[in-house]
């Protein structure tokens, strides 16, 4: 069987997110857009706050026995604390995962993965700040050129993610 390319696997995810979220009658909307590659842009054509894109980053935490892949979400407006996440899971450091790795675990391509987990060996963590300050929550689907808006509430209660903060906070506002 020849290799499903990388489309086919985001369409893939984007099937079958769609169909959980259906199942689960969440409040939900699929916005179809340009593959543009930036958080900023893509809440620009979403016409949606930075603050409530959900920025998914596959991770590999290590050390003290620990040896765990993990979707790591948050505010798009925020940075990620990698060894804040690592010491919250016990590990004693935090890389991002390698491109073959992401392609494995999620089926998508960077910038394409949705703050959910369909992989038994891939963890759902997520910093709760991004379900703090928006009543909806905005993420790309599967695929560059789709996104799902979503009720917060109802993405907490589908994809049960463990929350823990991992936002790296910064002494002085950015300018």
């Amino acid at each position: 069987m020849a290799e499903m390319t990388e489309v086919a696997k985001g369409a893939a995810t984007h099937q079958r997110l769609v169909a959980l979220l259906t199942q689960e009658n969440a409040r939900y909307r699929v916005v179809s857009h340009e593959a543009v590659g930036k958080c900023e842009a893509v809440s620009e054509i979403r016409g949606t706050a930075l603050g409530q894109g959900a920025k998914a980053l596959v991770c590999k935490v290590k050390g003290n026995g620990v040896n765990q892949h993990v979707l790591a979400i948050l505010a798009a407006d925020q940075q990620a604390d990698l060894s804040q996440l690592a010491s919250h899971l016990g590990g004693l450091r935090a890389s991002l995962a390698s491109p073959a790795e992401v392609d494995m675990l999620t089926g998508c391509v960077f910038g394409a993965i949705p703050p959910f987990s369909f992989h038994p060996n891939l963890k759902l963590v997520a910093d709760p700040l991004l379900f703090e300050r928006f009543d909806e929550i905005a993420f790309n689907a599967g695929l560059l050129e789709k996104s799902v808006i979503m009720n917060t509430q109802d993405y907490l209660r589908i994809a049960r993610p463990e929350l823990a903060v991992f936002r790296r906070f910064q002494s002085s506002p950015a300018a």
